[in-house]
């Protein structure tokens, strides 16, 4: 076997690149090789002094705007997108693993496959999309890496959490990254497992496609044991603790909803699989008007709490109360 596929961080074994997913996928490498033209900033830019120039207090204001200006093309759960940047900004972060130190936010890689067409990801694209007048205003000065990231924070401090600040500095790339991120060659796949569910290293994830667990339990079964021994070790592997884990899991699920609103085989394919004319539109959906409350992301339509656009402490009053 040609040792290009193989992958250096995942003990020889053969990575599953992009082309395996999608056979018909137009392959344009051939067009970047050994070109400094792959790069659309060119080989002089720094990110780090060009950031340095951004006015941040305004993309603050301009994104605090954005969170409740509800768009017709993809109207905002209860008036405010703040739920659906969370779970961007979350899910950009979360394919981060310590094993190997792959993954994570510092690239703004869920822009490209397969990231941008994992299950867990759905419509994902249009919380990107709605940031898009955002960057064409101030361009270069923040890269898609970072205004991922910084919506996520704007989301949390617009419904009434305090955070710890932010951090800019993540230089986007800009064609996928041909990174292991399991065996199986079916979403939602679990071939990652051997003995009594010990989880192979480098990877994270319980389910090809999966950002951290199944929130529906291992492979979709209820069995509240068995969810917490996955999450522990999922979540150990992003370099979180049972504290943070725990303060992660409760505080996300503050805010906004889950998206069942019907059958999701009337969901057509994801975004890397779609028709020409599909392109760069994500998902599509024929379930009804496929938007708000007919909208398919997952199997569960849930709002987890009483103020899903205010901070508060309900996520644990109701799992406490109603155990």
């Amino acid at each position: 076997m040609d040792d290009t596929s193989k992958c250096p961080f995942s003990g020889g074994r053969p990575a599953r690149v992009n082309r395996d997913w999608w056979p018909t996928q137009l392959s344009i490498e051939m067009l970047h090789k050994n070109s400094n033209l792959s790069d659309p900033m060119g080989k002089d830019f720094d990110y780090a002094k060009e950031f340095k120039t951004l006015d941040l207090n305004a993309v603050v204001k301009d994104l605090t705007a954005l969170m409740t200006e509800s768009q017709e093309w993809w109207p905002a759960d209860f008036g405010h997108y703040g739920g659906l940047m969370i779970r961007m900004a979350w899910h950009s972060a979360g394919t981060y693993r310590i094993t190997d130190g792959r993954g994570g936010a510092g690239a703004g890689q869920q822009r490209f496959a397969p990231l941008n067409s994992w299950p867990d990801n759905a419509n994902l694209d249009k919380a990107r999309r709605l940031l898009w007048p955002i960057k064409q205003k101030y361009g270069r000065k923040i890269s898609w890496a970072d205004l991922m990231v910084l919506a996520g924070n704007v989301a949390l401090e617009s419904m009434g959490f305090k955070t710890f600040g932010f951090a800019g500095g993540r230089a986007d790339v800009w064609e996928p990254e041909e990174l292991y991120w399991g065996p199986e060659g079916t979403w939602l796949g679990d071939e990652r497992y051997s003995g009594e569910r010990q989880l192979s290293e480098p990877l994270g994830a319980v389910q090809m496609g999966l950002i951290y667990v199944n929130p529906e339990g291992p492979n979709g079964k209820p069995d509240p044991v068995a969810a917490a021994r996955d999450i522990r070790e999922t979540f150990a592997r992003m370099a979180m603790n049972d504290e943070e884990t725990v303060a992660l899991i409760a505080g996300g699920h503050t805010f906004g909803k889950t998206h069942g609103a019907g059958d999701p085989s009337l969901v057509g394919p994801e975004p890397e699989a779609g028709a020409l004319e599909d392109q760069g539109l994500g998902w599509k959906s024929k379930h009804a008007s496929g938007l708000a409350g007919d909208s398919i992301t997952s199997g569960l339509e849930v709002t987890w709490t009483t103020t899903p656009t205010k901070w508060s402490n309900n996520f644990f009053e109701n799992l406490f109360k109603y155990e």
